[in-house]
């Protein structure tokens, strides 16, 4: 995918993520752009680990893999600050 793709793509997942968790609040544009991009790259790594394929394109599956891994990493960051 090209910069800009992952850019609306990782905007999308994060604000969709954002959403799921509860934090859209405390987040802003760039944030959630921030966290689709490593959501998509950590659900990417999460999904190779159970023998799966990750990100590969404008998607279902990949919005869905990014998704999961966008929701891990807000998971881990809420149960830090705490």
């Amino acid at each position: 995918m090209g910069i800009i793709l992952w850019i609306i793509f990782g905007a999308l997942v994060g604000w969709i993520a954002s959403k799921v968790m509860n934090t859209d609040a405390q987040q802003g544009v760039v944030m959630n752009i921030a966290v689709g991009i490593i959501g998509a790259i950590l659900g990417g790594w999460i999904m190779s680990l159970l023998g799966q394929g990750g990100v590969n394109g404008f998607n279902l599956y990949s919005f869905l893999v990014a998704l999961l891994g966008a929701v891990v990493l807000i998971w881990i960051v809420k149960a830090v600050r705490r």
